[in-house]
């Protein structure tokens, strides 16, 4: 059986880092970054892209809508 592996793609410049999506990540994929988006916002980055199902939580969750998911079979 193939296996499902994930790929988030955030829009660093609109995400207002509300952190929904890193509570609602059941592997723990996303986090938010040190630096600063030019409003002045910690983004939502993908610390551990590799752990990604492609469960796209994150992106049902997220207010602004920033976030996209990608599916892909792996094997």
């Amino acid at each position: 059986m193939a296996k499902i592996k994930g790929a988030v793609v955030i829009d660093k410049e609109r995400c207002k880092g509300c952190e929904v999506c890193v509570v609602t990540c059941p592997t723990q994929t996303l986090a938010l970054a040190v630096e600063v988006n030019s409003k002045g916002y910690h983004f939502s980055y993908a610390a551990f892209p590799e752990t990604c199902i492609g469960c796209a939580n994150c992106a049902v969750v997220c207010p602004d809508g920033v976030i996209t998911v990608y599916k892909v079979k792996v094997g």
